[in-house]
């Protein structure tokens, strides 16, 4: 069975022998069938009359336009016409009988039974034919003969089927015509003659030649390696199949040796007993269906990739069912595939091709292994279409009868002679098995191997490496069987791009170690990490996870260094990359299968050490908790490591990072040491004999340590853009690669966004390069260093190092253009930022290069409050361009929230408010559920509020309530502001943003000052007492006040509620979770708003400021007259003890760090507020809690203390916590677990009584504290420390930290350890642990 495609115009060379008929029969088929027999008989037998008279084949074609009866078509365009029953044309060659009298079995003999093609149309699921009669006249049949025929005719008028009178026809060149009277003498005559010449066509038809002799290994091969000697180890192969005969399975070893990327499945059992069985056998594979390539507008090309796992193990596509699904997944027919499939497999289809391999680095083999169906015939339209061609399409078929089938749908597309030469037909499976194992890199499957515990190797098959997709394993015998040619081919490159300024490889690692190349000098960094990975085989008092870290400047060879270890200790030890795009839970999951791999025993496995290149800190916590975790999962017993983090980053400070940790920590700098000058000079005078200097220019860089290189490096720029026009398109390109590389680390462009850009275009991927090069100057061609994704093999160029770039941008642009507007037109490259491959990597260095700011913490020389570019356009060449620029980036992005939440923060930095509102407006409407954009708006504000309090004292401004009315608006909008951050804030279920919280304390505290500086207050003995008044009592509002402050009041009488709230939750918050203690310390936030510096100072001060604007009593008097305070009411006296800092219980612990008197005498006034008989006076619970605190506290400052109540009696306060403990605040339940901690000279009793209170307080701390902790990462999730337990009785067993980190303050992570383990801490505060 074949397919013809609709609209295709039959182009074959016509048989000037065999005569060819097409009728479109368009109105007929409309007709009903008796009209529709007549009218196709009528057609048949007269073309068949005229071939059998002149002794010719011919076939007639119905469905098939004619330009002579249908205007506006081509000849021989087909379309196809419906069929509702093929009986009807079947049953209309009965006819015969009544239309030829005497010579109708001549005729059935003669005249083929009607074969039924269908046309295939993409567009539409109608079912469409064409119908072909075949005319054959034999000559053992027809000789001597004349046919004579009564063509049937339906008359409309007697509504009855009428036969003409007989009629001699012949064909006449295209047309078949009747014999005329004079004529039809001759035609007798000649009957003879037209025999002959039908005898001599019929044996030549059959002739004795020898078959058509084809080498099929040879067109197979070059089909497969695109005429190369061997497949290319880097190509994707897709392979699109159906059925495979149980034979043919045991011959796929070559397909289990290819880097197949997908499978395009049309075999439903085949995950059973198909071709997917038995590839699982040997490779890991992902079984995926047609839906599972569906991707949202907003999905980048890496999540998609991510989340299918794509590059790391094989995508199996189920086109049409999958039998074993548990979901229920069952095999379609043609038509609900064509409706419900095909628009699926469109999308799969454009997705890889248009937007994940690039034409040339895959091709796509079609494997005919049973009959084919539509769906099948559908899937090679949609690849060829997104692939522009067959160039890189494959058929592999070993039956004729299936490929036929095939045949007839691609040549309608391509021709006959490019299918033709695109297919390998005939052959075995095992023949094609045999010839292709002789040209894949690796001819035999290739096990890796790993070492073991007991000194020996294991195997590590591939399917067991890919089940750990986010480790790149390295085996013992990594690179062992690389084969001669490739050595070859490779030696010189490898070793040319690592001193140009590429990364080291495994490869060039492996050719050094066998002296193929020469070495890779080893920098005395490299014996520093070695040292520590002996000191740990040494050392039992390490945990199950060690750290090292390898801190480098950029472009220093830190990374060289880290791959050098791992390469070397392969032996020993276990070793694997992370790969940068996985999370650390599935990184910690493949760690640990690879330690345990083929070992007996899991207590006893080598460590496991992986590299971590520029990751996060944040990650590496992540990581390490995750791998401890395993490890007490498991109940391993540990003496030494069982994981080691080597970690690689980069650093402006590396030998600063020595000091903190010398024993986890080595720096890697630009400055070398005398043994390393000794081993630089010597290899930079063999690589001067070897290659020109332009070739080894980072390497020479480095041996000058970067110290007196500027001019080198101006030198080197200005000879290289000698004679380049500066305008040209080139030049242009040059500028954006060299703003990208000069602010964004490790950013490349993709050669096709070049390609793009210059307008260059060639399909054939062979040409790619030289075309690519032949486009560059040859001084442009020393610049650039060229990289190839290991992933997608897309070719990308950067500038060889960030020095050469930033001196390119200086010299390129001069003195007459600006880095701000070079940035404008780069965004204003719509063919650049619109191009689809590497987009998603261009993208985000666009957003790095405009919107990343600097961190120390990351790596960078600075902190920054805008990306570096932004930062230099608005020092050096005006605001207005910065803002044009981000403006220009907010159109191209779609209007992106992140870059209107620059915007507004730009705008405010400049004081332009108004601007800034508008921005931050929009922001937050676009993410109304990101709380650090919300905190941006409420920052709007509250600098707004600011900028008006300076502006009143620097313009001397009468502080009146009139005059503050627009600051007091402005601060309470900003409080509104925050509030609704905090609250998204809390509902985010993955972090928590707590600067919504600190800066409405802080705005709170400078719009309570404010309200007791105006003039109707402060100008009043009694200014403090009529200010509280106004703030707490609902209904009292003086005067002088009441119309100028009108809209405020409401919210001015909240104010005290709404601040208590912010500083009772940070409080809290602070109470659980580690935070900076010292002052030089900040919190690290994802927010650009400034971070929070010593938070807990923050809240200290909050707190004492709240206490003073709402006690209504003086500073003056607070510290002269006690009888104030003892003759206080209550409200009075709380805010009184938040002055003095005793309003919440971190507040109150935070003075034990300071350690001065004055704490301890605030400490005692605030104990001397409280009730003289608490036991009996009834607080509310936070009350409770301040009040035990403060005990707690003044015990550790001054223990001999007259004020401290005794234990028993904080245990009597203690009960009146609510008794249903789900009502205990967490404060609270942490106090029980202090004052009822059982104690070794207490009976069984009164232990057994403790032990109940403290276990229930414990339980729901722990489900407060899982409430509270979300799915926050577990690096966040770290407990603050208040208290070590102690050798002593009561109060006194509670030592606070602040007195163990007297000890250890200013010292190494390392010295921390040892004088906890035996030195002062130890001896000193005998601390239980």
């Amino acid at each position: 069975m074949i397919f013809y495609s609709q609209w295709l115009v039959f182009t074959f060379d016509m048989d000037p022998g065999r005569k060819t008929e097409f009728k479109s029969l368009v109105n007929a088929s409309q007709l009903d069938d008796t009209r529709l027999r007549v009218k196709f008989a009528r057609e048949v037998l007269k073309f068949a009359t005229g071939c059998m008279n002149v002794r010719t084949n011919g076939t007639i074609h119905f469905g098939v336009m004619d330009s002579r009866e249908d205007a506006g078509y081509v000849h021989g365009e087909i379309i196809g016409i419906p069929i509702k029953d093929k009986d009807v044309f079947v049953d209309a060659l009965d006819y015969i009988e009544r239309s030829f009298p005497s010579d109708k079995e001549h005729v059935r003999q003669c005249v083929r039974p009607p074969r039924f093609i269908e046309v295939m149309d993409h567009t539409s699921a109608e079912k469409r034919y064409v119908v072909e009669v075949d005319i054959v006249p034999s000559i053992s049949i027809v000789r001597g003969k004349v046919y004579k025929v009564r063509l049937p005719n339906f008359k409309e008028s007697t509504n009855k089927v009428e036969f003409e009178k007989e009629t001699i026809l012949r064909r006449v060149g295209s047309k078949t015509e009747p014999v005329a009277d004079t004529d039809q003498l001759d035609f007798f005559q000649r009957v003879q003659d037209r025999d002959t010449q039908r005898e001599e066509a019929e044996k030549c038809l059959f002739p004795n030649d020898p078959e058509i002799y084809q080498n099929l290994g040879r067109k197979l091969t070059m089909l497969v390696t695109s005429g190369k000697k061997s497949i290319e180890k880097e190509k994707w192969f897709i392979v699109v199949t159906n059925k495979f005969k149980s034979d043919d399975l045991c011959h796929i070893n070559w397909l289990l040796q290819m880097n197949i990327f997908c499978v395009f499945d049309f075999d439903p059992d085949s995950n059973i007993t198909g071709l997917c069985s038995k590839y699982i056998q040997s490779h890991a594979a992902n079984m995926h269906s047609l839906q599972s390539y569906q991707i949202s507008r907003d999905t980048s090309i890496k999540e998609v990739t991510g989340k299918l796992l794509l590059f790391e193990q094989t995508s199996w596509i189920f086109c049409n069912g999958r039998s074993d699904f548990k979901g229920s997944e069952p095999p379609c027919d043609e038509k609900t595939w064509t409706n419900t499939k095909r628009p699926l497999l469109r999308e799969s289809v454009s997705l890889i091709c248009k937007h994940i391999l690039p034409k040339g680095t895959f091709q796509v083999i079609f494997l005919l292994t049973s009959p084919i169906e539509k769906p099948f015939l559908h899937t090679f339209y949609e690849f060829s279409a997104d692939m522009q061609g067959h160039e890189d399409i494959i058929c592999i078929c070993d039956s004729e009868e299936n490929f036929q089938k095939w045949k007839s749908f691609a040549e309608a597309t391509f021709g006959t002679e490019t299918v033709d030469n695109h297919s390998v037909v005939g052959m075995k499976m095992s023949h094609i098995e045999a010839t292709l194992q002789q040209i894949q890199p690796v001819t035999t499957h290739t096990t890796k191997h790993l070492s073991t515990f007991a000194k020996g190797k294991c195997r590590l098959e591939t399917r067991e490496k890919e089940d750990m997709y986010s480790l790149e394993i390295l085996a013992i015998d990594h690179f062992d069987e690389t084969c001669k040619e490739s050595i070859e081919a490779e030696n010189e490159n490898t070793e040319q791009q690592f001193y140009h300024g590429g990364k080291v490889t495994w490869l060039h690692l492996w050719l050094a170690e066998h002296k193929y190349v020469g070495g890779v000098i080893e920098r005395d960094a490299y014996t520093e990490v070695f040292e520590l990975l002996k000191d740990l085989k040494l050392n039992t008092m390490h945990g199950p996870v060690k750290r090292i870290n390898i801190y480098h400047h950029p472009g220093s060879g830190g990374s060289t260094v880290a791959r050098q270890i791992l390469w070397n200790k392969r032996t020993d030890l276990r070793c694997a990359v992370v790969k940068p795009s996985y999370s650390a839970d599935v990184v910690a999951q493949h760690a640990v299968k690879l330690r345990e791999h083929d070992e007996n025993d899991p207590q006893r496995c080598l460590p496991v050490m992986l590299l971590v290149e520029d990751l996060e800190q944040e990650y590496l916590d992540d990581l390490k908790n995750e791998l401890e975790e395993a490890i007490r999962s498991q109940k391993i017993l540990y003496e030494k490591p069982c994981f080691i983090l080597l970690s690689c980053r980069r650093c402006h400070d590396p030998e600063k990072k020595i000091k903190e940790s010398p024993l986890e920590n080595v720096s890697v700098t630009h400055k070398l040491s005398p043994k390393e000058k000794r081993m630089f000079s010597q290899r930079r005078q063999v690589l001067e004999e070897q290659y020109e200097p332009q070739f080894i220019l980072t390497f020479v860089l480095m041996s000058e340590e970067f110290t007196k290189v500027a001019t080198y490096v101006e030198n080197f720029v200005t000879n290289l853009l000698h004679g380049i026009d500066p305008t040209s398109a080139i030049s242009r390109f040059l500028l954006y690669v060299a703003l990208l590389n000069t602010y964004v680390q490790n950013s490349f462009i993709s050669q096709s966004h070049y390609e793009a850009l210059l307008g260059l275009s060639t399909y054939i991927d062979k040409l790619r390069k030289a075309v690519f090069e032949m486009s560059l100057n040859e001084q442009t061609k020393f610049i650039f260093l060229y990289l190839r994704d290991e992933k997608t093999h897309i070719e990308s160029i950067r500038i060889i190092h960030p020095r050469v770039a930033e001196e390119i941008l200086k010299q390129l642009l001069g003195d007459q253009k600006r880095q701000g507007t070079l940035a404008k037109e780069l965004l204003a490259e719509k063919v650049l930022f619109e191009h689809r491959f590497g987009r998603d990597d261009y993208l985000a260095f666009l957003k790095a290069l405009l919107n990343r700011r600097s961190k120390v913490s990351r790596g960078d020389e600075n902190d920054t409050l805008f990306s570096p570019l932004i930062e230099y356009v608005r020092k050096n060449e005006s605001p207005e361009l910065a803002l044009e620029l981000l403006k220009e980036a907010y159109e191209c992005f779609h209007e992106d929230a992140f870059f209107a939440q620059t915007i507004a923060r730009l705008y405010y930095s400049y004081d332009r408010f108004e601007e800034a509102k508008l921005w931050a407006e929009s922001a937050a409407t676009t993410m109304p559920n990101n709380s650090y954009i919300l905190n941006t708006k409420g920052q709007v504000y509250r600098r707004w509020f600011e900028a008006k309090l300076k502006a009143t004292d620097s313009n001397n401004i009468a502080k009146t309530a009139k005059n503050m009315a627009p600051a007091v608006d402005l601060a309470l909008t900003a409080i509104e502001c925050f509030k609704h951050c905090e609250k998204v804030a809390i509902a985010h279920p993955e972090s928590m943003n707590r600067l919504g919280f600190f800066a409405e304390i802080e705005v709170g505290h400078s719009l309570l000052k404010l309200i007791s500086s105006i003039q109707e207050f402060a100008n009043r003995d009694d200014s403090s007492l009529v200010c509280m008044k106004y703030l707490t009592t609902q209904d009292y509002i003086p005067e002088e006040i009441r119309d100028a402050w009108e809209p405020f009041h409401g919210r001015l009488k909240n104010l005290k509620n709404t601040i208590k709230e912010s500083l009772d939750w940070i409080s809290e918050d602070l109470s659980y979770f580690q935070k900076d203690v010292v002052a030089h310390e900040e919190e690290i936030s994802e927010s650009p708003e400034e971070t929070v510096r010593n938070p807990l100072k923050v809240l200290t001060n909050a707190s004492s400021a709240y206490g003073k604007y709402l006690s209504g009593v003086p500073d003056k008097l607070l510290k002269s007259s006690k009888s104030v305070l003892a003759n206080a009411n209550p409200s009075t006296k709380r805010m009184i003890i938040y002055h003095l800092g005793g309003g919440n219980l971190t507040s109150i612990f935070f003075k034990l760090n300071n350690q001065q008197e004055k704490d301890t005498k605030d400490l005692q006034t605030i104990l001397s507020l409280y009730p003289s008989n608490p036991q009996t006076a009834r607080f509310p619970q936070n009350d409770i809690i301040n009040y035990i605190a403060a005990n707690i506290a003044l015990k550790c400052l001054s223990p001999l203390s007259p004020e401290i109540a005794p234990l028993q009696d904080l245990q009597a306060v203690s009960r009146q916590f609510p008794t249903d403990k789900r009502n205990c605040s967490p404060s609270a339940l942490f106090l029980l677990t202090m004052l009822f901690w059982p104690e070794d000279h207490e009976t069984e009793d009164e232990k057994n009584r403790k032990y109940e209170i403290v276990l229930s307080a414990i339980e729901y701390l722990k489900k407060d504290y899982w409430t509270k902790i979300k799915d926050i990462p577990p690096r966040k999730r770290r407990l603050y420390t208040h208290f070590f337990l102690g050798n002593g009785t009561g109060l006194d067993k509670f030592v606070h930290k602040s007195k163990a980190e007297r000890y250890t303050k200013g010292l190494t992570v390392h010295e921390k350890r040892m004088k906890w383990h035996t030195g002062p801490v130890a001896c000193n505060i005998t601390v239980n642990r």
